[in-house]
């Protein structure tokens, strides 16, 4: 009996002994942090990882260089051209002139995006206090770049009507760089290539074409090198007319000289259409004796392309794309 009354007692004197220890390791360890999970650290580092990813670039545009060390976050863009491609590749825009967007753009309409001001006129004060890493120009709101430049990081898109497809190639592929999206510029480039490649074949037999802009009842004309050239320059199809003036707005012209250009297709742009002005609509200016003489209108090829891609955009490869299809649909392409 005697030594089994010994055995209990060494047994709760060990047991006491084991929970005096572990009362004193829980004292010590209250105040401590906890240890970050394995989880934790792993998006830790995750993170990390993604930011040092980040390769700087180093951008030429028309009115200096672009230095970025970092993805930038808060991107606000005055030129609707690279509004959609950043929506094309799925990167988030801060703020957008609000006046003017396009149907495919009405969702940046919402509250929840900045009105950044017009096409011409930014809201310097709005766009400051956005505190953006990207400010985007080009063509309308390139006069506004060195005050924006005060502001951000700032990049020139503008194009060159001259060699319009390649400019807009290249300002697109700069988008990419900025974004890290080089992959998927180059498959809307390729896109864009076999497309033009399509219509080129098909303008070889579609004759002469005439491209000409219709604003407040007046009407004028484009040929190659100019706003509207690329119809020609890079669609390749024949001008009715090669020597028209390169103006922002085309040269001036009667109805006499359509009738005497008589082009096998005519495309209009309708600019009334386009930014909700005047009441002359395009139908209505070139219903005339004058133009119905022509053969593109007795062969029922007048087309009246869609004026807020050619006129309010009129860059970008996703809209270059869309006109491809709209001209290749006119005279009778493969696209």
């Amino acid at each position: 009996m005697t030594h089994v009354r010994t055995w209990s007692t060494g047994l709760f004197a060990a047991a006491a002994a084991l929970s005096l220890l572990t009362a004193c390791a829980t004292d010590e360890g209250a105040g401590a942090e906890p240890e970050a999970t394995s989880t934790d650290g792993a998006d830790a580092q995750a993170e990390a990882q993604d930011e040092s990813a980040y390769e700087a670039v180093s951008i030429e545009h028309p009115q200096g260089t672009l230095e970025l060390d970092a993805m930038p976050e808060t991107v606000v863009t005055f030129d609707l051209a690279a509004l959609t491609v950043l929506d094309e590749l799925g990167v988030e825009v801060t703020g957008v002139p609000k006046t003017n967007l396009t149907a495919d753009l009405e969702s940046y309409a919402g509250d929840e995006y900045l009105d950044a001001g017009t096409l011409f006129e930014p809201d310097f004060e709005a766009v400051a206090a956005a505190a953006p890493d990207l400010i985007v120009v080009a063509g309308r709101s390139a006069a506004a770049y060195p005050e924006l430049a005060k502001i951000a990081p700032t990049v020139d898109l503008s194009n060159d009507w001259a060699d319009f497809a390649a400019s807009v190639k290249e300002n697109d592929a700069k988008l990419g760089e900025i974004f890290d999206k080089e992959d998927e510029v180059a498959a809307l480039a390729d896109e864009f290539d076999a497309k033009a490649s399509a219509v080129q074949a098909a303008a070889a037999d579609a004759g002469s074409s005439l491209i000409v802009l219709t604003s407040a009842g007046e009407v004028t004309a484009y040929g190659p090198g100019s706003r509207f050239g690329f119809l020609h320059d890079a669609l390749g199809l024949t001008p009715a007319v090669e020597d028209v003036e390169e103006a922002t707005h085309g040269e001036a012209i009667s109805f006499e000289f359509v009738r005497d250009a008589d082009p096998d297709h005519l495309f209009v742009v309708d600019r009334d259409a386009a930014v909700g002005e005047g009441t002359d609509n395009a139908q209505a200016v070139l219903d005339n004796e004058l133009v119905h003489g022509t053969t593109a209108w007795q062969e029922d090829q007048v087309t009246y392309v869609d004026p807020a891609s050619w006129y309010i955009v009129n860059g970008g490869l996703p809209t270059l794309i869309d006109i491809a299809d709209e001209v290749g649909a006119a005279i009778g392409a493969d696209v």
